[in-house]
């Protein structure tokens, strides 16, 4: 059977999962553990529990042993060996002009290797940085470049709320924060008031964002009376037990409102026929025209007169001379 164990290393303070054979292992032990650099110092978080003989491919550190007398004193040099190496760093840092923040120093366990955690706005040129730092503390020299939220969490402090910073005591992973947050749950916008000791937006701004937007499409769901069908929203309870009768069933479909009936007109008086319409007759003078047909045209009216005869040969009117 194989035991796993949850172990809180000291730096950075992340609880990893652990293979552990020792099942004597109890709560707040110190131990020293094998991790993918190297032997490192941690904490128990959680006593070993029982697990599937599987988790051994799963997990590859494990717990090497607790802590004994030699490992106290090995530990105890490690933090002078920080120290000193903290000052060293801030010195040939000014000394090079380099724009960068240190934020921490951490030694492994096995006194081969020294990693400087530092802040930057920019890239950073520490070649010659690291080559200095190598002959004075004569170590392998690693430098770090991190994020302004991950010197918040090594170094540690109080927050705005008088407790300690939630991603020192318990936060392993920073998820993004956006000003829509602060909006949702009406906070003040101003910065100084919704930013944390790193510079950047409160991370518990998150923790209760989902409830806002839940609450927010509840108030916004229709009712389920808006979505009735008409019919049983005129529906109501009828006031006398006869009445009962009256009402359709479930499946049955609405009558139709009767039509309302009108009165029959009377039938309409035959009109006599209208006489035809005499035309006025012509005078007697003049003879009546002639209707012709519509088809035909009448021709040009001729005039009455010597200019319409035709002259003889002579220049008389006509005739034989």
């Amino acid at each position: 059977m194989t035991n796993t164990v949850k172990i809180r290393l000291r730096k950075p303070r992340r609880v990893f999962t652990f293979i552990c054979d020792d099942s004597m292992l109890r709560r707040d032990d110190a131990c020293i553990v094998q991790t993918e650099r190297g032997p490192e110092w941690g904490t128990c978080v959680v006593p070993p529990e029982p697990a599937p003989d599987e988790m051994r491919q799963r997990y590859s550190m494990r717990v090497l042993r607790r802590v004994d007398a030699d490992d106290e004193r090995t530990f105890e040099w490690m933090r002078g060996e920080e120290e000193r190496a903290r000052g060293i760093c801030k010195t040939r840092i000014e000394k090079h002009g380099l724009p960068m923040k240190l934020a921490d120093v951490e030694c492994t366990f096995d006194k081969k290797k020294i990693v400087f955690y530092f802040t930057a706005d920019d890239r950073v040129d520490f070649r010659e940085l690291v080559r200095d730092l190598a002959h004075d503390l004569r170590a392998r020299i690693e430098m770090r470049h991190i994020q302004v939220r991950d010197e918040a969490k090594m170094v540690g402090g109080l927050g705005g709320c008088g407790r300690e910073l939630c991603c020192t005591t318990w936060l392993n992973d920073f998820q993004p924060i956006s000003m829509r947050m602060a909006k949702k749950q009406n906070l003040s916008l101003n910065p100084s008031k919704i930013s944390g000791q790193c510079g950047r937006l409160l991370c518990c701004l998150a923790y209760e964002n989902d409830q806002y937007e839940t609450a927010k499409k509840k108030r916004l769901a229709p009712r389920p009376e808006e979505n009735a069908p008409p019919q049983e929203k005129r529906r109501e309870a009828p006031a006398h037990p006869q009445a009962i009768s009256a009402l359709p069933e479930p499946g049955a479909a609405p009558d139709r409102p009767k039509e309302r009936e009108r009165p029959a007109r009377p039938p309409r008086e035959k009109r006599e026929p209208r006489p035809p319409r005499q035309e006025s007759a012509a005078p007697q003078g003049d003879a009546a025209p002639e209707n012709k047909g519509d088809g035909e045209k009448r021709g040009p009216k001729r005039r009455r007169g010597g200019r319409g005869r035709r002259r003889g040969k002579g220049g008389g009117e006509g005739g034989a001379g």
